[in-house]
């Protein structure tokens, strides 16, 4: 190749990536574009778990036939490495439980706010305030049998500043009114997390797996579109950032899954009571 057809090249390709752009930002019916990549398996984590299964789940889901063990989910003793400015959750530990329990590989037993109100309920009861025959009563609890644990790590860059790097360079392109501030809206953001499952009864790390997200939005702003839009109303729904970080805990969740499916089931606590069933 001559050095005098570097230039050229480059012009080409720069003004292809423009052409890309402007399509994507102008025109009153020119939608949110999105380039999304995620591990074998991308979903939107919605919808609802009980004793009807899983509602409104994603077909992407990765399900057991039946549950391995009773399933506690643990915080991070090292946080999460979340900005505060993304106005995410504090814990993703409520997404997990939702996730988990669509999956039907796990009985989920509540070692948070759930098991403060059992004991709270013990403590009225010995205290004369409720009833005797109560039916929270000691000696009812399932054991958690496996733990799981997640972590976190997110990291958004701004693709835009090196593309308005190159622009600058080439005059042509350089004085095209409005082309800096378009480009400068180019988004790359990426989630990585990993899911840790103890069984608690041998302290042994019975599996692990990590998921992945990474999404390139050339839209001008609004939220990324596509499959990653909305996380079953538990506060992942209201930014980009928090979609995408649902999006690589379904991930993980997933590959875990395929572990999880090798593993002998566990004597399992009786199932819950139900309508039409003893």
């Amino acid at each position: 190749m001559s050095p005098a057809s570097t230039p050229h090249r480059t012009l080409i390709a720069a003004s292809a990536l423009i052409v890309g752009l402007g399509m994507a930002g102008c025109g009153e019916q020119t939608t949110q574009q999105a380039k999304t990549e995620l591990g074998q398996g991308g979903s939107v984590v919605a919808g609802s778990a009980g004793p009807k299964g899983a509602q409104g789940s994603d077909s992407g889901l990765v399900t057991c036939n039946a549950p391995v063990a009773t399933l506690a989910l643990a915080e991070n003793p090292n946080g999460y490495t979340m900005t505060s400015h993304y106005q995410l959750p504090a814990s993703p530990v409520p997404l997990l439980k939702l996730i988990a329990q669509q999956s039907g590989c796990f009985r989920v037993v509540d070692r948070a706010a759930g098991l403060r109100s059992t004991i709270q309920e013990n403590e009225l009861k010995e205290a004369g305030i409720v009833r005797a025959n109560s039916t929270v009563a000691k000696g009812k609890g399932f054991e958690a049998q496996y733990t799981l644990v997640p972590s976190l790590t997110f990291s958004e860059q701004d693709a835009g500043r090196g593309i308005s790097g190159i622009i600058a360079a080439i005059p042509v392109l350089r004085d095209i009114a409005g082309l800096a501030g378009l480009v400068d809206q180019v988004k790359i953001k990426e989630a990585q997390v990993a899911l840790l499952l103890t069984d608690n009864e041998t302290t042994e790390q019975l599996a692990a797996s990590t998921g992945s997200v990474k999404v390139t939005d050339l839209g001008v702003g609004g939220f990324v579109a596509g499959k990653l839009g909305g996380a079953g109303g538990l506060g992942w729904s209201n930014s980009n950032e928090g979609k995408v970080i649902a999006a690589a805990f379904f991930d993980a969740h997933n590959k875990l899954v395929s572990q999880v499916r090798e593993l002998q089931a566990k004597p399992l606590p009786p199932s819950v009571a139900v309508l039409g069933k003893p």
